[in-house]
């Protein structure tokens, strides 16, 4: 069964949250601070983290941070509405997804499935490009490209030199969908399209933070970029070719 853990200091949401998790299947869990988190992390398993911006204490950008630097559960943070610096900042500490308060249970659910789906060994196909015959619905594919290797199956990304490079599901997704659309402008709603299977709002700004986050890991200079360019008025585009094994 898969387990949550909810970490919000509202009784009122964490008990919504809950009976509409629970009814679904998942196994809840619930406590309203980072101390109350940090122990439950220690006494269980868990799959995925509901996490509140603002906590009593230690707050939700900080404890995002002392998660990512600690284990690779998917985390998805809750924002108030409207907040798009703490949305872009909650990206930057490397969370998964986030969704504004108020937000409804379906939409919660949709997240969630959608995140576990992009962090589980069994991941969905991103879609493609009808015309991109050579990479479309295959899931064992190995990406080679500019010295990098990105094994799709096992969500490995390595250098040239060997070194294993971590990242979050959402850069992965982003990776992946760069990789089976080289030297094409992808806009940022095509792209949150494809890595994320979601319309963007006109707020958003998560691609722009996965594509930082991505030069910083992979660009010898994050600043002026190789790999993964800006198109002015267009998106991104991937300038490198692509070998598929």
């Amino acid at each position: 069964m898969t387990s949550i853990l909810v970490v919000d200091d509202d009784a009122e949401i964490c008990d919504l949250v809950s009976q509409a998790l629970s009814a679904q299947g998942y196994q809840v869990t619930s406590v309203g601070d980072g101390t109350a988190m940090r122990c439950a992390l220690e006494g269980e398993v868990i799959d995925l983290i509901i996490l509140d911006l603002m906590l009593p204490g230690e707050d939700g950008l900080s404890l995002c941070r002392h998660l990512r630097a600690t284990t690779a559960t998917p985390i998805i943070m809750l924002t108030a509405m409207g907040s798009e610096i703490d949305r872009v900042v909650g990206l930057e500490m490397g969370a998964d997804d986030y969704l504004a308060k108020p937000f409804s249970t379906r939409e919660l659910l949709a997240r969630i499935r959608a995140v576990l789906r992009r962090s589980g060994p069994s991941f969905p196909t991103v879609p493609t490009n009808p015309q991109d015959v050579n990479t479309e619905g295959r899931t064992g594919e190995v990406f080679v490209f500019s010295g990098w290797t990105l094994d799709a199956k096992r969500r490995r990304l390595t250098s040239s030199d060997g070194v294993l490079v971590e990242m979050t599901s959402g850069e992965f997704d982003l990776l992946l969908a760069f990789l089976r659309h080289p030297h094409q402008v992808l806009s940022r709603d095509q792209l949150l399209d494809l890595a994320r299977g979601r319309v963007s709002g006109p707020l958003d700004r998560t691609i722009d933070v996965q594509v930082g986050r991505l030069r910083r890991k992979m660009e010898d200079d994050p600043k002026s970029p190789d790999l993964l360019k800006t198109v002015r008025g267009g998106g991104y585009v991937l300038a490198v070719n692509v070998d598929i094994k």
